[in-house]
């Protein structure tokens, strides 16, 4: 379907990207970039692409289809730098967490404002770096296309079927629309892993170091969100704020009114809420986004993970 495929950063993302593509014969040719000799020579060692470099626009050259894997805040820096390397078919995409800001950074930079088809697969672990990726990362997950008004409809399609040949489900939506989905979805919850890890370290030492010594399940759950890549997090979060900002407040309120119902003894409020947050968690795993194991169906993955899929 691809002649030449060219990634643009090779951690998690990207490498996973090249994987599959490679290995279920989406692409014909895979090359691969990154700013960081250092994740070039390790890519090269993986067998990741044909070709592997630090010469980004070098890299692109000639690419059908380009996907920018980079954190959100270096997404126009990357624009800039590939743009006049383009050939005028080309079709660029990327993988960001946030859209809004990405097609702000991106866009002026492109020359063809038709070619060019934001999308995020919403995918990933807490494992960062070439050899995190793996080729059955996107499986059954979602991938969503939020093409402006000027992407040409024929771009967009050729980039649906490469996420479905990927593995994933693909659904379409605006870029504002996606950044408001993704705030209570992803963004929040993960802000809300980092501040109550960092509390439990504020006080480890006023609990003799019980804190990390009996944690249980849900704490270990959160110290596992907050171990993701603190460079892109800080970048979807500089990013997304605007969406981030209005979920919090509707967050506050609400955590508010639990508070109240602890203080006065509602049990019947706090067995309300317990039920709707269980049937939510129930139908996750009836449309195939997470499993009833009870490790959350996380050995295998992160198995997959260490031996790079």
């Amino acid at each position: 379907m691809v002649e030449r495929l060219a990634v643009i950063g090779i951690g998690l993302i990207g490498s996973s990207i090249a994987r599959a593509a490679r290995a279920r014969g989406i692409a014909a040719d895979v090359v691969l970039g990154d700013a960081s000799e250092a994740v070039v020579r390790r890519a090269a060692d993986l067998g990741l692409g044909s070709r592997v470099g630090t010469d980004l626009a070098g890299i692109v050259r000639d690419a059908d289809l380009v996907i920018v894997c980079v954190p959100v805040g270096a997404c126009g820096a990357v624009a800039e730098l590939i743009g006049p390397a383009l050939k005028p078919t080309a079709i660029v995409s990327d993988v960001g967490s946030v859209k809004g800001s990405i097609v702000r950074q991106m866009l002026p930079h492109l020359p063809d404002a038709g070619r060019f088809v934001p999308a995020h697969p919403v995918a990933g672990t807490e494992h960062s770096g070439p050899d995190a990726g793996f080729v059955e990362l996107f499986d059954n997950r979602w991938c969503i296309l939020t093409p402006t008004p000027d992407s040409a409809p024929d771009a967009v399609e050729t980039l649906r079927d490469f996420w479905t040949r990927v593995g994933a489900n693909v659904e379409t939506m605006t870029p504002e629309h996606h950044d408001l989905v993704l705030a209570i979805t992803s963004h929040v919850p993960h802000l809300i892993a980092y501040n109550i890890v960092g509390t439990a370290a504020d006080l480890e030492e006023v609990t003799q170091s019980e804190v990390i010594k009996f944690s249980a399940g849900g704490f270990r759950d959160f110290t596992r969100i907050a171990a993701s890549d603190p460079t892109m997090w800080r970048d979807i979060f500089l990013n997304n704020k605007d969406a981030v900002i209005e979920v919090l407040g509707r967050f506050s309120e609400d955590l508010a009114a639990l508070q109240r119902a602890i203080r006065w003894g509602d049990g019947d409020a706090l067995f309300d809420l317990f039920t709707r947050t269980r049937a939510i968690r129930r139908s996750i795993i009836d449309v195939g986004q997470d499993t009833s194991a009870a490790d959350f169906g996380r050995r295998a993955l992160n198995a997959a993970t260490q031996t790079g899929g």
